[in-house]
């Protein structure tokens, strides 16, 4: 099992903040740091200095750091046109040396759409659409040739296909979700890794075995993403959710909180489900004694 940091910087996080998590998680051997793809915040409460760019912070990170992985839970489709994209996250990928992932979805959160006057069509649409960016930027990454392609909304004419990333074919590609149709379509014909968000169990596993229903054979990783709450005792698990905006009976439920031993017994629990990837979502980026704690107790027991 490895366990990657996953960060919500549009809640409230500067670079700066950003890269002392991500060394922080690289020195305390953390398989991968990853942030959402968000220009607002979620929710009431103070914005800090507002959200970054997921790319340009990573290619930031890409080069202020060197062994651990980098990626995004996950880029919405609505974002970005799939060329552009193709271009970006092979960028960074050559920039890190071969360290990139991407999380590529619908897009959802129609408030920041609005806000910054980019387009939000229908979710009909919009999976069409994403469809459409997986095709492309597989194409776009693999070619040995020029590279055209004519979709129902995306056309592209003779492309250099350039640049090409430092992984080959590409950099892994990893939808989530719990549909139970276009989801498990999706992530069978496209993805690497398949990821289940904020899910009890029993959800988790469901999801999971429609993907492998769908995927008939193929392999592909299977991970979750969790809130996180470790303390050394029921005084630090009830401060450290707090700092979530969930208690921690919430967060024994339906993510990872209490001691220790309760979250190793939980990530456990994630792996007989077939998970070999668990994303800690950390949401106070300033206590690194965290990160500290769940490195020194959970991390070498996984």
């Amino acid at each position: 099992m490895k366990l990657r940091i996953f960060t919500e910087p549009q809640q409230g996080a500067s670079y700066d903040d950003l890269l002392t998590v991500a060394q922080a998680s690289e020195r305390l051997g953390f398989d991968a740091f990853f942030r959402s793809d968000h220009y607002q915040r979620i929710g009431a409460g103070d914005p800090g200095p507002g959200s970054t760019d997921a790319w340009i912070t990573l290619a930031g990170l890409a080069r202020e750091t060197s062994t651990i992985r980098l990626g995004t839970l996950v880029t919405p489709a609505t974002f970005r046109l799939p060329g552009p994209l193709a271009i970006s996250v092979a960028g960074v990928d050559q920039m890190s040396g071969g360290r990139v992932e991407l999380g590529l979805g619908t897009g959802w959160f129609d408030d920041e759409h609005a806000a910054y006057g980019i387009p939000f069509p229908p979710l009909g649409e919009r999976f069409s659409k994403f469809e459409e960016q997986l095709e492309i930027i597989r194409g776009l990454w693999a070619a040995d040739k020029p590279f055209s392609y004519d979709g129902v909304h995306y056309r592209l004419v003779d492309s250099p296909a350039l640049p090409k990333p430092a992984q080959r074919p590409g950099p892994p590609i990893i939808i989530g979700g719990v549909g139970s149709t276009r989801t498990p379509r999706l992530a069978a014909a496209h993805a690497d890794e398949y990821n289940v968000p904020f899910r009890p169990l029993e959800v988790t596993g469901e999801a999971f075995e429609r993907v492998r229903q769908a995927a008939a054979g193929r392999s592909l990783v299977y991970s979750a993403a969790q809130t996180v709450a470790v303390g050394r005792d029921e005084a630090e698990v009830e401060r450290r959710a707090a700092a979530t905006g969930y208690t921690a009976e919430a967060l024994r439920r339906d993510g990872l909180a209490g001691t220790p031993e309760e979250v190793l017994d939980k990530i456990g629990r994630l792996g007989e489900l077939g998970a070999s990837r668990v994303y800690l979502q950390v949401l106070d980026l300033g206590d690194l004694e965290h990160l500290e704690l769940i490195a020194a107790e959970v991390l070498p027991r996984v």
